[in-house]
C-alpha cells in the first residue's frame, strides 16, 4: 500500500514539474517574442527618424543651394532691367523668365502698367542687400547683358513683380530654368486675382502686351493752341506785345516737346547734360545706347 501512495505521489510529482517546465517554456517564448516585436518597433521609428531627417535635409538644399553674388545698385532701368557695380564694371542686368510691359523701349509707345512695373522694382532693388544669383545656362545674352535671378535681403524680386501682377512669365529657354514652376505659381496667384496686367481681358499675349499709354503731350498741344485773346488788355499795343510773346512761348513749348537735340557723340551731350539722358529725352539717340538700356552716355 505504501508502495502505491508513494508512487502515486511521485507520479503527481512528475506532472506538476512538467507543467511548470511548460509554463516556463511558454512564458519565456512570450516574453522573447514580446522583445522582439518592441526591437521592431524601435528599428522602425529609428528608420522614419532618419527617413524624416533626409527629407528635412533635402528640403534645406533645396532653399539653400543659391550661390548668391552680392552686387551693388548702379540704378533700375525698367521693370525687368537694372545697372549693377560688378567685379568692377557696371553691368546690365536682365531678369530671367519675366517679362514686364514697355516703357522705355526706343521707338517703341509706352504700355499699360510699364511704368507701375518700373517704379516697383525701382523700389524693390533700392531698399536692401542686393544679390544676385545665375542659373546653369549662359550668364549673358547676345546683348552682353547678364541673365541672373535678383534678390533683395533674400527675397526674390522676379517672385514679387509675378505676384503683384506686374510681370508674365516669359523667355524660357532651358537650362536656365530653374524657378520655373514657382514662377508659374506665382503668375497664376496674380491671375487668379486680376491683379494689375490681368485685369484687362486681352491685354496679356502670348507674343506680349496689347496697347498703348496715350501721349502725355497731347495736353501740352492743347494748352499752346488755346487762344491768348481771351485775357489780353484792350489796349492794340499791348495787345500785339502780348500775342507775340504767347506765340514765342508756344514755338518754344513745341520745340521742347516735338523737336530732337543732336549731338556728334557723348562729349559733345555730356557738356550740356553731364549725366547722359534717358530714352525720353530730345537728345537720346538710339546710335549712342550701346549697352541698349534705353539711356546714353550715362557715367
Amino acid at each position: 500500500m505504501k508502495k502505491v501512495i508513494l508512487c502515486f505521489a511521485a507520479f503527481t510529482l512528475s506532472l506538476s514539474l512538467a507543467a511548470c517546465g511548460s509554463n516556463d517554456a511558454e512564458k519565456s517564448s512570450t516574453e522573447s517574442r514580446e522583445t522582439q516585436q518592441v526591437s521592431k518597433d524601435a528599428e522602425q521609428k529609428t528608420e522614419q527618424k532618419e527617413a524624416t531627417k533626409e527629407k528635412t535635409a533635402d528640403k534645406s538644399d533645396v532653399k539653400d543651394d543659391k550661390e548668391l553674388v552680392d552686387v551693388t545698385l548702379d540704378r533700375a532701368v525698367d521693370g525687368d532691367t537694372i545697372k549693377v557695380k560688378f567685379n568692377g564694371n557696371v553691368d546690365t542686368v536682365r531678369y530671367l523668365l519675366v517679362d514686364t510691359p514697355e516703357s522705355k523701349k526706343p521707338d517703341f509707345c509706352v504700355q499699360p502698367y510699364g511704368e507701375d512695373a518700373s517704379k516697383r522694382n525701382k523700389e524693390l532693388v533700392s531698399d536692401g542687400k542686393l544679390q544676385m544669383e545665375f542659373d546653369k545656362g549662359d550668364h549673358r545674352d547676345k546683348y552682353g547683358r547678364l541673365l541672373a535671378y535678383v534678390y533683395v535681403d533674400g527675397k526674390s524680386v522676379q517672385e514679387t513683380l509675378l505676384k503683384e501682377g506686374l510681370a508674365r512669365v516669359e523667355y524660357v529657354y532651358e537650362p536656365n530654368t530653374k524657378y520655373i514652376d514657382q514662377f508659374k505659381k506665382d503668375e497664376q496667384e496674380a491671375k487668379t486675382e486680376k491683379l494689375s496686367i490681368w485685369s484687362k481681358n486681352g491685354y496679356v499675349t502670348d507674343r506680349g502686351f496689347n496697347g498703348c499709354v496715350k501721349e502725355k503731350t497731347t495736353a501740352v498741344k492743347k494748352a499752346t493752341t488755346s487762344k491768348p485773346t481771351a485775357t489780353q488788355p484792350t489796349t492794340p499795343k499791348a495787345s500785339s506785345e502780348t500775342s507775340t510773346t504767347t506765340e514765342n512761348d508756344a514755338s518754344s513749348s513745341a520745340t521742347s516737346t516735338g523737336e530732337t537735340e543732336t549731338f556728334k557723340n557723348c562729349t559733345e551731350l555730356r557738356k550740356k547734360y553731364p549725366n547722359g539722358v534717358p530714352s525720353s529725352h530730345p537728345a537720346y539717340q538710339s546710335k549712342m545706347d550701346r549697352d541698349h538700356d534705353n539711356y546714353v552716355c550715362e557715367r
